[in-house]
């Protein structure tokens, strides 16, 4: 009896021994957690200090790359000009086109500035424009005069619109003039309070080249931010492809799917990753390529046909950059600014706090929001980029479609992304946006000016998060709206 009451105090000692042991180690793996939730670019993420920026490289970036980065941030932060020059360094620009550099949107490495005026011509975003159908290589039919997005500058820079629309240079004039007219609603919290919210509609007039087709569908689209691309380029597609549930099978009423896009560098069709419908693939060259032909008009190899139509004649005859390849953008150039985009960091967590963060982030959660903002994953290997490789990031995206319903649809379909479906955009450094460019601009359009409002908009799959939001205490509110700020 004594031996057998022995061993029951001695495993009993061990158990005791055995659970401090888990506890430990659970708590251990909860510090490192939230260690590394600080640190959202991973071991690249860059300080906010003298100021945060969107353009900063991370970190950790070799010292052997450093002047690449900064040779690439020179090319896309100076402005193309009409060809010719004497250099051909940068001429090119056009002959239509929206912005004269990457960063003339992308302000400072953030989203674009879409004005609060009550009219506002349009300057940083575009209009995307296309007929009702599907390209296999585009995505969408382009509109037969226009093409796939309205161009609002030309290098015709003296050009002015007359009411004849007769031009006064013998440039090609621009294709259009956008203006925005913001509409306010005011709507009412149970409690009582009050959130004030505004839409845009756009009026697309002073057409140079003729009417649109009378089936054109049109859709605003305001820049999104650049941080911490290279690093959502490396999340491994098996680890979003886990979090798709086209059919809604966990009964959670989220329901992502992944867009399949065609991938013009590699000349297949594979996931699409990148772009406000996950339009563009997961590969930054191909991006990059797009960006430069499609809104500052300068071919290079991926895309050598200036984006002038088949009925733009003065367009097309206009002289171009082409050097001795036929293009305006050699391939060495666009993958010095693709790589340039994958350097850039992802700011620290300012300021983090867990203990009084973990009111916002319980709320969060509870709430369904993790559902469509998933936290974190490990990026993959890259001989090419090893200081991207194997870090732990906490972009907050499960980089999936979802149909977000009527309030924020376009109407407009690209590849497998409907007129109602968008992706979800990743969280991190919205807390910083407005010290970074000076406002919001928060969705697609950059209709929502703060995170509040940006929750007021959401609909479709995540109407039921929305209204757990609607219904919780102010406080509670404002708890998980200071959460996401934190990210």
């Amino acid at each position: 009896m004594m031996i057998i009451c022995i061993t029951i105090i001695i495993s009993a000692c061990n158990q005791d021994s055995n659970l401090g042991t888990v506890q430990g180690q659970n708590e251990d793996r909860g510090q490192n957690r939230e260690v590394s939730a600080s640190l959202p670019g991973g071991a690249g993420s860059t300080s906010t200090q003298p100021f945060p920026s969107f353009i900063k490289p991370v970190s950790n970036l070799p010292q052997s790359t450093k002047a690449l980065f900064y040779a690439g941030q020179a090319l896309a932060k100076q402005p193309w000009v009409k060809a010719p020059t004497v250099t051909h360094a940068r001429d090119g620009l056009g002959p239509l086109y929206n912005a004269r550099s990457c960063l003339g949107c992308h302000r400072n490495g953030g989203r674009g500035q879409v004005s609060g005026d009550e009219t506002f011509t349009l300057k940083a975003a575009i209009i995307r424009i296309s007929l009702p159908g599907e390209d296999a290589h585009l995505g969408v039919v382009p509109e037969p005069i226009y093409g796939e997005q309205i161009q609002t500058r030309s290098i015709a820079l003296s050009y002015q619109f007359k009411q004849n629309n007769a031009p006064i240079s013998n440039d090609p004039p621009p294709e259009a003039e956008v203006i925005l007219n913001w509409h306010m609603i005011t709507d009412t919290y149970p409690d009582g309070d009050q959130i004030h919210l505004r839409f845009p509609k756009t009026e697309i007039r002073n057409l140079s080249y003729g009417n649109l087709h009378p089936k054109t569908l049109t859709s605003l689209r305001n820049a999104p931010p650049l941080l911490g691309v290279g690093l959502i380029e490396l999340i491994p597609q098996r680890d979003i492809n886990a979090l798709a549930d086209p059919h809604d099978s966990d009964q959670n009423h989220i329901s992502g799917r992944i867009n399949q896009v065609w991938d013009q560098d590699t000349n297949q069709t594979v996931p699409g990753r990148f772009g406000l419908k996950a339009n563009r693939p997961a590969n930054l060259r191909t991006v990059t390529a797009a960006a430069f032909i499609g809104d500052i008009g300068i071919s290079n190899p991926l895309f050598p046909k200036q984006p002038c139509t088949a009925l733009q004649d003065k367009c097309n005859k206009t002289v171009n950059g082409n050097d001795e390849e036929g293009v305006e953008l050699p391939q060495t150039l666009v993958d010095l600014v693709a790589d340039y985009s994958r350097n850039l960091g992802v700011p620290k967590r300012r300021r983090y706090q867990p203990k009084k963060l973990e009111k916002g982030k319980t709320i969060f959660n509870a709430i369904g929001c993790q559902s469509c903002h998933h936290s974190d994953y490990t990026t993959s290997k890259s001989a090419h980029l090893p200081h991207l490789s194997q870090q732990h990031i906490w972009p907050y995206s499960d980089f999936l479609l979802h149909d977000m319903g009527p309030d924020l649809a376009d109407g407009r379909s690209d590849f497998q992304a409907t007129g109602s479906e968008w992706r979800t955009a990743p969280l991190w450094g919205v807390g910083l946006s407005e010290k970074v460019n000076g406002a919001g601009n928060f969705l697609h359009d950059g209709r929502a000016r703060n995170i509040e409002e940006a929750i007021w908009w959401h609909g479709g799959e995540s109407d039921h998060v929305k209204r757990r939001f609607i219904n919780l205490s102010k406080t509670d509110r404002q708890s998980l709206i200071h959460f996401v700020e934190s990210l």
